[in-house]
């Protein structure tokens, strides 16, 4: 019955978005169905926000269908199935389009696709969050195993089992820049086994007899980011050995000289450039949260998202993987998350002052749930930014969220992640810090508190103006907001 009904809702998105032919990729992230679309024009975006299961739509390099965690995973295989099928059973076209039709096309596609979303930087952060995203599965995965182990430990429980749980939580997190090296060259253009080739340099325990810049090297030094610069490194090397190698000795030697040039470049020169970078990182996050972490929480949890709507979130994966990397978890992201609870205390005083507004009423009711757990989506573009005012009173919330929990850490208390991804409720199995989870997970949840109260009273008291409470606790008001058009791309986990 279960997947008849994830094949339900596939069936009734894939009419919507202008049909199987109209289709030209599907991916899916933690939360979003991810589709490329030959003609936007096609897509019915009201009749898709009005279906049960889609949660919102946001439009940007990819058009994508908030569907939710779990659900996108399950519906996704459906919805690419109904596409194929779809594809073979129909008929061949009347005749091939003409040079002016194709034109006229792609002229519509370009006009359609803000500047905005195709600067460079932000082109450059979509390839950065396209290299970690598919990561944050295994990372959640270990990370919770991890903590249960973590537990065990603690309590001194099946000793006999806690070395297999050690083992399973860190096996990943020991290979990491191999799958960081891999999917870089995916997304570079290069031949992804390379990539991974060259990265898998830097995990090997060999590199400890190899000196460089007069110290020897470590296995690991350099991380994620060293696999980064390994990979894209292979990558130009790769595509200068296709343009100049002749074909006839092209698959002897290009990857020879890709593996053999980036593995030297990497060895005595990458390892120790990204090893300084990444102890900078780490020691550059400890001291900030250490001298000034009320401050640096109160702006961090107050400009996220902000931070999201324009695109610049995605910088922050590789440092989170860093610190999870150096540290067994990142400091940043339970800052972060109080984003999400100050868009849930809003969303409540926004119900609470829209008392004769059924539709918003309506929307916030269902979306409650989902953002307790961190998805932010529905509540952003259902209700506080088509609204304004309430999505400035939202971050109010989280900065003061972001500052109770930024607070502690100056008084030694560090609140950390072991995983990215989850955010509000959900990180409570990934919580993790130098004083034991109970204190640690009690912090984040007073920080949880905290955003919500201030998020609820901010709006409640300034999210409006009196003209704004006329008009939209009007009797006849009967429909909620409309996000804008073109919404930046907000994270998985708000």
């Amino acid at each position: 019955m279960a997947e008849n009904k994830n094949r339900d809702v596939a069936a009734s998105i894939l009419p919507l978005v202008g049909g199987p032919e109209n289709v030209t990729s599907v991916v899916h992230c933690m939360t979003r169905l991810r589709l490329g679309l030959a003609d936007r024009s096609l897509v019915q975006d009201e009749a898709l926000k009005a279906l049960p299961d889609v949660m919102g739509v946001v439009e940007d390099e990819t058009y994508q269908i908030v569907l939710g965690p779990g659900k996108v995973a399950r519906v996704t295989p459906e919805f690419e199935a109904l596409v194929e099928e779809g594809k073979a059973a129909a008929p061949a076209a009347p005749h091939p389009p003409t040079a002016e039709e194709l034109a006229a096309q792609g002229a519509e596609l370009k006009a359609a696709r803000k500047a905005k979303n195709a600067t460079p930087f932000k082109l450059f952060l979509r390839k950065i969050a396209n290299i970690f995203v598919p990561l944050i599965p295994a990372l959640i995965g270990c990370g919770i195993v991890a903590g249960i182990n973590g537990l065990l430990i603690n309590l001194e429980w099946l000793p006999s089992v806690t070395p297999a749980l050690a083992a399973i939580a860190s096996g990943f997190m020991s290979l990491i820049a191999v799958f960081v090296g891999y999917n870089t060259a995916k997304e570079f253009g290069g031949t992804p086994i390379l990539g991974g080739a060259v990265a898998a340099i830097i995990v090997y325990a060999g590199v400890a007899n190899i000196e460089a810049f007069g110290q020897k090297l470590s296995p690991g030094q350099g991380g994620v980011l060293g696999a980064l610069g390994a990979a894209v490194l292979a990558v130009y090397v790769e595509k200068w050995c296709r343009k100049w190698v002749p074909e006839a000795v092209d698959v002897l030697v290009t990857p020879t000289i890709t593996v053999l040039v980036s593995g030297l470049v990497t060895i005595f020169g990458l390892m120790y450039v990204a090893g300084e970078i990444s102890t900078g990182i780490g020691t550059a996050a400890n001291w900030l949260l250490d001298n000034t972490g009320a401050f640096a929480g109160l702006v961090l949890g107050g400009l996220f998202l902000p931070l999201v709507m324009l695109g610049l979130h995605q910088a922050l994966i590789p440092i989170h993987t860093t610190l999870i990397e150096q540290q067994g978890y990142t400091v940043l992201l339970p800052i972060l998350a109080m984003a999400g609870a100050g868009q849930v205390g809003c969303a409540i005083a926004v119900y609470k002052r829209l008392k004769h507004n059924a539709s918003i009423r309506k929307t916030i009711k269902s979306a409650l749930p989902a953002g307790f757990l961190g998805v932010g989506e529905p509540l952003i573009y259902g209700v506080s930014l088509p609204l304004g005012r309430p999505f400035i009173t939202a971050c109010v919330g989280g900065a003061a969220g972001g500052a109770f929990v930024g607070l502690f850490s100056m008084l030694g208390d560090k609140v950390g992640s072991t995983a990215i991804g989850p955010s509000g409720w959900a990180l409570f199995p990934l919580i993790d810090g130098n004083h034991g989870w109970g204190t640690t997970a009690a912090i984040y949840g007073g920080g949880l508190l905290v955003g919500y109260a201030v998020g609820f009273l901010a709006t409640y008291f300034f999210g409006f103006s009196k003209q704004m409470l006329l008009d939209l606790n009007a009797p006849e008001t009967t429909t909620a907001p409309k996000a804008p058009d073109t919404p930046e791309k907000v994270p998985a986990a708000v």
